[in-house]
């Protein structure tokens, strides 16, 4: 384990298992480096990064990287980088894509150190000189050239999944003008004509009888018990048709089942599978006719698959019609492994050979493009690849569990006693070569669900309803993301598009306190809000308007990304909400840093609240004059004080 003399850079990226315990294939290591009779100087030379994941919603967050990283400390290796610590429970992306960023300027900052200082210095270790001062015919390379591979590296990963190649010898990138011809069912050169590095075949484990028994009459999950059933009292369009999303708020009546809530919690709501679906899946299995038999599942007996157990989301007598409706993800994204087992159920040599391309590591950019990010279903697969039969024990192995899907409430229950509100957009997936035009598992539905009593903005709701429109919900409350015990402490929100939800119920709720305990002291109420256009989708302007004009709310900051030009000809400006918290910087940075008040961001995981975190590592370096890491160090405090909350979805 010990290095000697010579210095070495090394990047640790360590999971959380268990009771906060290292993963398995780090446990050698830990206990190596746990050995008392190391020496405090052991690791001396070692200058390293560290990214540790883990999830809030266990005990011991990222304990597995922490105690590596305390450890190595306490024998001598040093920080290159700051300690990144991601949380799975808001979204790992939040921290590891800036982290992974700014990981390259560091490293390429560490290694420019190294080898000024080791300019007369021939004995260099091991991991400094071969790994990235020789090329591949062996010649040395000088420390432009160290530049250049590091480059490489970052291109490597960020460009290969866009269909780009890298050359080895230069830091030039091309387009594959035969990846234009790529698709679902074929690939080209140089894949169709490598020899391919396939995984094991998975091992079976279920054994699967239909009964020709009738079990027609189920109607929601064998976990049933769990939800209440509720009735929507209230379905209105909050967009006007012409916008580019179609955003849905539902009143649900939950006075009879003794719901409480407070604002920031969100509410499980179960769906089914589309019927139009589960109907082509059960003719393209050849199972129509068996759709309401009874369903026995069992495991091998000679199966070579560790471990094995029935899942308990399959229900045993369930009709297989109802299993496929309310127990399996149908719409999942295929994982390799099902791939590669639905390969050897494939007749037809070529596409057998396709579905081994995808599920193959040569073939990981394929399955990227065509699978993961194109939403690919099972379904979808069956389409592309006519001769492939799979058993129906290959989708009970394979499929996951059909999950509800949550919504956070925007509502208080101060402010509509036993009722809650949901807002929600309606996803739509274009058609593409992959898959036809459909909309998201859980929006469609429901927006199907309500279709009848959906009302357009202002407008007056029917004085009578055809029937109850039921569904079945379970509250999901939230450890953290509330408005903070004490009144006095201010409050920063970011929360575009349907982000705003759960910042109506704190608007709510905090309106309501006010009226009660007028003599009281609260905090300001910032709230920034961003959507397309203003005549098209400002969610919920009346009710933010009425907050900002009362006091509730003392400041409303908005932009528009989409609107046209004014009559003077200027473009509105700032453009998203990142940009407007850049404008107001010394008042987010005085709450967050002098008053220690909370910020709170809930919507897109993936760009706003990313860009949102960028932003605020801005600020608090402007701010306090330090730089990046010293800023990601102080945000993680934030983090940590849970003064920095986040709600956001992918």
């Amino acid at each position: 384990m010990h290095l000697g003399m010579h210095r070495c850079i090394v990047v640790f990226v360590v999971s959380t298992t268990g009771d906060g315990d290292p993963p398995d294939t780090a446990q050698k290591f830990v206990r190596k480096i746990k050995n008392k009779s190391l020496p405090h100087n052991h690791f001396f030379h070692l200058h390293y990064a560290l990214l540790a994941l883990g999830d809030t919603n266990y005990a011991n967050f990222c304990n597995g990287g922490k105690t590596i990283d305390s450890r190595l400390q306490q024998l001598g290796a040093k920080h290159f980088y700051a300690t990144g610590h991601a949380d799975d429970g808001t979204g790992l992306e939040v921290v590891v894509d800036p982290w992974i960023e700014g990981l390259w300027d560091a490293l390429k900052k560490t290694f420019s150190s190294m080898a000024t200082s080791d300019q007369q210095d021939t004995d260099l270790s091991d991991c400094t000189q071969d790994n990235f001062h020789k090329n591949a015919s062996g010649q040395e390379k000088n420390k432009s050239d160290l530049e250049v591979d590091l480059h490489l590296l970052k291109l490597s990963e960020t460009d290969s999944q866009k269909g780009k190649a890298i050359t080895s010898d230069s830091i030039d990138v091309e387009t594959l003008s035969t990846v234009l011809a790529a698709s679902l069912k074929q690939s080209v050169p140089p894949l169709s004509e490598s020899a391919l590095n396939v995984p094991a075949l998975p091992a079976s484990y279920l054994e699967v009888c239909l009964e020709q028994v009738s079990t027609e009459g189920e109607t929601v999950p064998s976990d049933k018990d769990s939800y209440h059933e509720v009735s929507i009292s209230k379905a209105v369009q909050l967009t006007q048709d012409d916008a580019v999303k179609t955003a849905i708020s539902l009143e649900l009546d939950i006075s009879e089942q003794n719901l409480a809530y407070q604002p920031g919690d969100a509410f499980d709501i179960l769906c089914p599978n589309r019927a139009s679906e589960v109907k082509e899946l059960l003719l393209r299995l050849d199972l129509q006719t068996q759709k309401n038999g009874a369903v026995q599942v069992n495991l091998l007996k000679n199966s070579s698959k560790k471990a094995a157990k029935i899942p308990l989301h399959i229900p045993q007598n369930g009709s297989l019609q109802f299993i496929l409706t309310w127990c399996l993800e149908i719409r999942s994204a295929p994982k390799k492994a099902f791939v590669r087992a639905l390969a050897d159920f494939t007749q037809n040599s070529s596409e057998k050979r396709r579905l081994l391309e995808l599920c193959s590591k040569d073939g990981s950019a394929d399955y990227n493009s065509f699978v993961r990010d194109a939403n690919v279903c099972l379904l979808d697969l069956l389409r592309a690849f006519p001769s492939c039969l799979p058993p129906l024990s290959l989708l009970f192995e394979h499929l996951p569990k059909l999950q509800p899907r949550a919504y956070s409430a925007a509502s208080s229950s101060l402010q509509h006693p036993g009722k809650v509100n949901f807002v929600f957009n309606v996803v739509e997936f274009p058609a593409r070569p992959e898959h036809p035009a459909r909309t998201g598992l859980c929006t469609g539905w429901l927006a199907g669900h309500v279709s009848s009593i959906l009302r357009p903005l202002g407008t007056v709701p029917a004085s009578e309803q055809s029937g109850l429109i039921l569904v079945h919900v379970r509250p999901r409350p939230s450890s953290t993301f509330h408005l903070p015990a004490d009144p006095s402490v201010p409050v920063v929100m970011v929360g575009p598009g349907t982000g705003v939800a759960p910042f109506i119920g704190f608007l709510q709720q905090r309106e309501k306190e006010r009226e009660a305990n007028q003599e009281a002291t609260f905090g300001e109420m910032w709230l920034f809000f961003g959507c397309r256009h203003k005549d098209k989708d400002f969610l919920f302007r009346e009710e933010l308007e009425r907050f900002a004009h009362n006091g509730t709310l003392s400041n409303l900051i908005v932009c528009f990304s989409r609107d046209e030009p004014d009559a003077a000809g200027t473009v509105n400006r700032p453009t998203y909400v990142q940009h407007n918290l850049s404008l107001h910087a010394k008042n987010v940075a005085s709450i967050l840093l002098k008053d220690k008040g909370s910020l709170y961001v809930c919507g897109d995981a993936k760009n706003m609240a990313k860009d949102v975190n960028d932003t605020l590592l801005e600020i608090i370096g402007n701010e306090l004059q330090i730089d990046k890491l010293d800023a990601m160090k102080t945000v993680a405090g934030l983090r940590e004080e849970k003064r920095y909350l986040q709600d956001i979805w992918s």
